[in-house]
C-alpha cells in the first residue's frame, strides 16, 4: 500500500507515486470506456476554451495545472494545481462553471482534504493490481473445480455425506447464501456446478466482468457454503476475495472488456457502443432472480440476513443488476454529467473495496503471526517440524525427510516465518523493505505448495499478496507476457497490426 504525497512536492515524487498507484491504460469493462486521464476540478485545474476571430476554438490553460507524463506512451496524468505562493501577482485566472476557487479562509488541511477527495473519486487505483486479484482468484477456483470435477457429487452434491437437509440446517442458523440450498434435484446441481465452471473461465479472461464478478461470488458462495467442510483455508481468502472483486473495476487492463473498449474507442470507432450481448446477459439475470424472487426460495430476502446488517441478499442482487442497467444507459445517452458522477462513484467504490482487501490481507498475516507467537511450539522454533512428518502433508516424503532432518533450517523457517507474517503490516510505507519481506512471503507459500502439498491455499495467499506488488513490476511482467504471446502466435499479431 503506498502513501501518496501532494503536488507541491515535486514532479519527481509524482512520477514515482503515479508508478507505484498506476494508472489505467485502458476503458473500463463496460466497453464503452473512458479516457484515463484524471482532469481536476480544482482552481486553476480546469481548461477555458475560447475562440479565435476566425471562429476555431482554442485551449488556454492556467499556469498553476501542470500536466505529468507517465511511464505508457498513450497517456497523460494531470496533477492538481499548486496554490501560488505570496508574492506572486494576485490578478487569478477566470473562472470557469467547472472551476472552483480556492477560499481566502481556506486551511491546508481543508485544502488537503479536498485534494484527496479530488484523487479518490477522479483516479481508479491499482489498475495491474486489481488485474492480477482477478486473475489470481479466478484461476485458484477453476482448477480447484476442474480438479474436484470426477468427486464433486461426493463433496457438493445432493447425494454426499453432508446432505441437503443438513446445509440448510446449518445455513438457517448462520445466515449465509447458497442456491444449492433450493433443491436437492442432480440436474440443478450440474447446472449450478458448470455456470460455476464457465463464470470463472470468463472472469479469468475480462469478459464482461462485471457481470461475471457477480456470477463469479454467486458460484464460490453457493458451492462453499453447501458443504463448509471442504477446504484447507484458501477457501476463506477466496470466500472474502469474492465478494470485494464485485466492488472493483477489475478489468481496466489485461481483459478482453479492455482490448474491447480500446478497439471501439480507436479512429473507426464511432459513437457509443449498442452492446447487445450485455444488454440480453442483463435482461436474461434479471429475470432470473425476479422468477426466483416469486418462488420464494431461500435466501432472497430483502431486508433479511445478507452481506451487510439488515441488507438481504435478495435487495443486494437487486440493486447490482438495477446499477448495472444504469451505468449502461448513462454512457450510451447521457454522456455528460450524469456520465462523470457516476463514474466517480465507480471510482470512490473501486478504491474503497481495494482499501478493505489491503487491510483485510494485513490482518490476515498480523493475527496469523500473532497466534502464532503464543504457541510453545513456535517460540522453541520447532514448529514446522511437526507437518512435515505426518503423510497427509507430505506429497514428496523424501524431500520433507531431507528438510526435517536439519535442525538449523527447521529453526531458521519457523522464527523467520513469525517474524515475517508479524512485521509485514508495518513495512507498508517502506517500500524496499515492504517488497523484501513480499518475496519471503511468496516463497513461504510456494515452500507450503510443493512440501506439504497445499497449491490451492498458496495460490489464493500469492494472489492476495499480490495487491502490494509494484505497478512497474506488473507493468514490465505484462510486457514480458505479451512478447512471449506475439512469438508463438505470430499470425494474430499481424492480423491485429
Amino acid at each position: 500500500m503506498t502513501a501518496h504525497r501532494t503536488p507541491s512536492q515535486g514532479a519527481s515524487e509524482e512520477a514515482r507515486d503515479a508508478a507505484d498507484t498506476g494508472t489505467p491504460t485502458a476503458a473500463d469493462e463496460t466497453g464503452t470506456g473512458s479516457s484515463a486521464t484524471t482532469t481536476g476540478t480544482g482552481a486553476g485545474a480546469a481548461l477555458t476554451a475560447s475562440r479565435t476571430d476566425s471562429g476555431t476554438p482554442t485551449t488556454t490553460v492556467p499556469p498553476q495545472s501542470r500536466t505529468e507524463r507517465t511511464d505508457s506512451p498513450t497517456q497523460a496524468r494531470t496533477t492538481w494545481p499548486v496554490v501560488p505562493p505570496p508574492g506572486l501577482p494576485s490578478e487569478p485566472p477566470p473562472v470557469t462553471a467547472t472551476e472552483t476557487r480556492p477560499r481566502p479562509d481556506e486551511t491546508r488541511i481543508e485544502r488537503a482534504f479536498g485534494n484527496a477527495f479530488r484523487r479518490v473519486t477522479g483516479t481508479a487505483f491499482a489498475p495491474y493490481q486489481s488485474a492480477v486479484l482477478r486473475i489470481g482468484f479466478a484461476a485458484t477456483w477453476l482448477f480447484f473445480l476442474l480438479r474436484e470435477w470426477p468427486y464433486r457429487h461426493e463433496l457438493y452434491g445432493p447425494h454426499g455425506p453432508w446432505s441437503g437437509d443438513m446445509a440448510r440446517r446449518l445455513l438457517d442458523g448462520n445466515e449465509a447464501f447458497s442456491v444449492l440450498t433450493w433443491t436437492d434435484n442432480v440436474g440443478w446441481f450440474e447446472l449450478v456446478y458448470g455456470l460455476a465452471v464457465v463464470a470463472s473461465a470468463l472472469m479469468l479472461v475480462g469478459w464482461r466482468t462485471r457481470t461475471m464478478s457477480v456470477l463469479f461470488m454467486v458460484g464460490v458462495l453457493s458451492l462453499q457454503n453447501r458443504s463448509i467442510f471442504i477446504g484447507d483455508g484458501g477457501d476463506n481468502v477466496l470466500h472474502l476475495m469474492a465478494i470485494y472483486l464485485v466492488l472493483t473495476r477489475c478489468g481496466q487492463v489485461w481483459s478482453l472488456d479492455a482490448r474491447r473498449a480500446a478497439k471501439h474507442a480507436g479512429p473507426s470507432g464511432g459513437g457509443p457502443e449498442r452492446d447487445v450481448t450485455g444488454v440480453v446477459l442483463w435482461a436474461a439475470l434479471g429475470l432470473f432472480l425476479a422468477v426466483a424472487q416469486l418462488l420464494g426460495l431461500p435466501g432472497l430476502s430483502w431486508f433479511g440476513p445478507g452481506p451487510f446488517p439488515n441488507v438481504g441478499w435478495g435487495l443486494t442482487f437487486w440493486v447490482l443488476w438495477l446499477s448495472h442497467g444504469v451505468w449502461w444507459a448513462v454512457r450510451r445517452y447521457a454522456p455528460g454529467e450524469p456520465r462523470t458522477v457516476l463514474d466517480m462513484i465507480s471510482k470512490l467504490i473501486h478504491n474503497g473495496a481495494l482499501l478493505v482487501i489491503v487491510v483485510e490481507v494485513c490482518l490476515i498475516y498480523a493475527t496469523a503471526g500473532w497466534y502464532k507467537i503464543q504457541g510453545s511450539r513456535w517460540q522453541d522454533g520447532t514448529a514446522v517440524y511437526y507437518p512435515m512428518h505426518l503423510d497427509y502433508f507430505s506429497p514428496w516424503p523424501e524431500l520433507s525427510r531431507v528438510l526435517a532432518d536439519n535442525g538449523l533450517m527447521i529453526m531458521l523457517i519457523t522464527y523467520g516465518t513469525v517474524i515475517v507474517q508479524v512485521a509485514f503490516p508495518f513495512t507498508l510505507f517502506n517500500r524496499r523493505l515492504k517488497n523484501v519481506l513480499l518475496v519471503a512471503m511468496i516463497c513461504e507459500h510456494l515452500s507450503i505448495a510443493f512440501l506439504l502439498g497445499l497449491p490451492f491455499f498458496s495460490l489464493a495467499m500469492i494472489t492476495a499478496d499480490a495487491v502490494f506488488l509494484p505497478t512497474v513490476f506488473l507493468v514490465w511482467l505484462g510486457a514480458r507476457v505479451t512478447s512471449v504471446r506475439d512469438r508463438v502466435l505470430p499470425r494474430r499479431t499481424a492480423v491485429r497490426e
